[in-house]
């Protein structure tokens, strides 16, 4: 029996741009996609945390360290740029393999606020 797992996740991206004109896909920082475990040509889904909207495409690769994060083609039309998404990738796995797989997640990093319980 095949089980299907989260394989790699990209939590809470902020959505540099939604291209019209380009042909398809959404385009990930080479950094991220590597972090996540992500790859080229994959499908991936896309949650859309600002409207609820989810959809699937597939990914390609945008320069190394330049934080894009792209929808491109039809989808850009059910994000607008600033968005919060999460991007994530499935993959099939046999019983075994699922117990011991780990994902990979990548998650936005916020500045951490620390308040004191009421009673200190």
């Amino acid at each position: 029996m095949q089980i299907t797992l989260m394989k790699g996740e990209i939590h809470r991206a902020s959505l540099t741009e939604a291209d019209l004109h380009y042909e398809g896909s959404i385009s990930i920082d080479r950094t991220l996609l590597e972090a996540a475990g992500m790859v080229i040509n994959e499908r991936a889904e896309i949650y859309n945390v600002e409207t609820g909207t989810r959809f699937a495409t597939y990914v390609i690769e945008a320069p190394p360290m330049s934080g894009t994060i792209s929808l491109n083609s039809a989808a850009a039309r059910l994000v607008m740029p600033g968005d919060k998404i999460i991007i994530v990738e499935y993959a099939s796995f046999d019983e075994a393999e699922a117990k011991m797989f780990k994902p990979r997640i990548v998650r936005e990093l916020a500045p951490v606020v620390w308040t004191a319980p009421r009673w200190i």
